[in-house]
């Protein structure tokens, strides 16, 4: 279980204070408005930013001491970080071992992460011979490849179009269930996500507002508050 208490950050003009716990081999949406602290959350979790207080841990390991490449995590950007001089295959590797230097067994494993994704052929071609969708499902296979049990997913397919972007969500949901792996997510479209999400948190004026079910958030008492917030999709 990702546990999260009274983690505390601060800065000139911002304070955030989060506090939230997500069970094993969930699918957390993490929503709310722009400037409200979801990706300091997940950059909190990676290790990119250090409470000043609080206690962070993942299946009762704690996770404060630990940079960020010794955390069991793996994160994906909205900008999915692809190196460009890199094909598909190299890219994902790095998920792997930054000196790409792969044992036969590793190259199985990234040629499966491919075919997981639906990018089964796609090895050689580099980020500037895909589509935007594909750039992500490379970024997404490099997560998954990495073997770590926490993947976090920064507003990863908000640059899609809406039919694009539901069908990765759906990827997302239909990968972790077939490994066991916990995904937070955030994203600017409840909707996309209401149906598969086992919980969703609602992130505003650095705290976590309110969690629970993806019905008892949109639907509940903070719901006209919520609505608001989001922008328009």
């Amino acid at each position: 279980m990702l546990v999260i208490e009274n983690c505390r950050l601060t800065w000139p003009d911002f304070t955030a204070d989060y506090s939230l716990a997500v069970e094993p081999g969930s699918l957390c949406a993490v929503i709310g408005p722009s400037g409200g602290g979801k990706t300091t959350l997940l950059h909190m979790i990676a290790g990119f930013e250090h409470p000043q207080s609080g206690k962070l841990s993942l299946n009762g390991r704690d996770l404060l001491p630990l940079e960020p490449a010794e955390r069991p995590v793996a994160i994906v950007f909205q900008d999915h970080n692809l190196f460009p001089h890199l094909n598909a295959a190299e890219n994902i590797a790095l998920g792997l071992h930054p000196s790409l230097r792969l044992s036969s067994a590793e190259r199985a494993s990234v040629s499966e992460a491919l075919s997981a994704v639906g990018l089964e052929g796609f090895d050689r071609r580099k980020p500037g011979e895909m589509s935007g969708g594909q750039r992500q499902r490379v970024a997404l296979a490099r997560a998954l490849v990495s073997g770590r049990p926490l993947i976090l997913l920064d507003e990863p397919f908000s640059s899609l179009d809406p039919d694009l972007r539901r069908s990765m969500v759906q990827l997302v949901d239909e990968l972790r269930r077939k490994r066991p792996v916990t995904i937070l997510m955030t994203i600017h479209t409840p909707e996309d996500v209401a149906g598969l999400a086992d919980r969703m948190a609602f992130v505003a004026n650095g705290r976590v507002q309110a969690s629970g079910t993806p019905s008892e958030i949109l639907h509940g008492s903070l719901a006209k508050k919520i609505a608001a917030s989001l922008p328009e999709s």
